[in-house]
């Protein structure tokens, strides 16, 4: 088990804003939870019966996670034959790094992180660098968590769900990379995170997560100016509006995808009319017979 003791660690190489220090090992303020208790979802996999007497064995040690670069690697070799680290509040960035190349994924409540497992043959370097975008708190859900729950293998049986549920989040961004047009991969990924984190409002969805145009581009695979170039262009035409973290996605995805597929040279000009749902501008022919 990690010590509980020192949390500053000598500082790696980040592609993550840091908040004026060196990576930082979450603290264990050495309180034990109900994790039925910090996720319902988790409960409800349970019959009302089952629940109670599952309730006192399905305990977890505790770790708090400051905004910043925090360091994991210690308290994920920690798990052991455990399920993982289950995020119970907060959001986090996870970085993977082979050679110069860098992939990120956003985490929120409900997520499990679970250690590196290269094959046995690879031969290509990769490592993991963890960023919270705010106080994060995380559950320890190690070997000695597994054998307590054994009897309920209900609560397992969801954890593991969990992993594959972000093994197909990491497809769906892996494709969204994919995507050679830029304006096209913003537009997916922010629909794609709203559908988890955004809220309906009146003509579209609302957006709200504390991410930078340098975040937005680790998560879309592109540099910062490139981010907020396309933004601005998305913005102009009326697709995605809203400052940096806070976005007003209008429309449909639908909507965005055939606006953008349109006007594939340039996004300076409006919406297609027939998209926008407006009468289309006289053509220049027509304003001259008028004159």
């Amino acid at each position: 088990m990690p010590s509980e003791r020192g949390r500053a660690y000598a500082p790696s190489p980040s592609p993550l804003p840091v908040n004026g220090g060196p990576a930082r090992r979450p603290g264990s303020p050495s309180l034990y939870a109900y994790v039925l208790d910090l996720d319902d979802d988790l409960a409800q996999e349970l019959e009302v019966r089952m629940r109670f007497s599952a309730h006192q064995h399905a305990t977890a040690r505790l770790l708090d996670a400051y905004t910043g670069a925090c360091e994991l690697e210690s308290w994920l070799g920690a798990v052991g034959t455990g399920p993982g680290l289950l995020l119970v509040s907060g959001l986090l960035l996870v970085s993977t790094r082979v050679a110069d190349r860098i992939t990120t994924e956003l985490l929120g409540s409900g997520d499990l992180l679970q250690p590196l497992a290269p094959g046995p043959d690879e031969i290509v370097d990769l490592s993991e660098q963890w960023h919270a975008l705010q106080d994060t708190r995380l559950a320890l859900l190690d070997t000695g968590f597994a054998e307590r729950v054994r009897p309920w293998p209900q609560i397992l049986g969801a954890l593991f769900r969990r992993a594959e549920r972000r093994r197909t989040d990491l497809g769906v961004l892996r494709t969204i990379a994919c995507q050679p047009k830029l304006e096209v991969r913003l537009v997916l990924l922010l629909w794609h995170l709203a559908a988890r984190w955004g809220r309906v409002e009146h003509g579209g969805i609302h957006l709200t997560l504390p991410l930078t145009h340098r975040l937005l581009g680790q998560l879309a695979g592109a540099e910062r100016p490139s981010i907020s170039h396309a933004l601005g262009r998305l913005s102009q035409a009326g697709i995605i509006t809203g400052a940096a973290g806070d976005w007003h996605l209008r429309g449909t995805l639908d909507a965005h995808l055939e606006a953008l597929v349109e006007r594939t040279a340039h996004l300076s000009g409006p919406i297609p009319a027939h998209l926008a749902g407006v009468a289309p501008p006289p053509s220049p022919s027509r304003r001259s017979a008028e004159a």
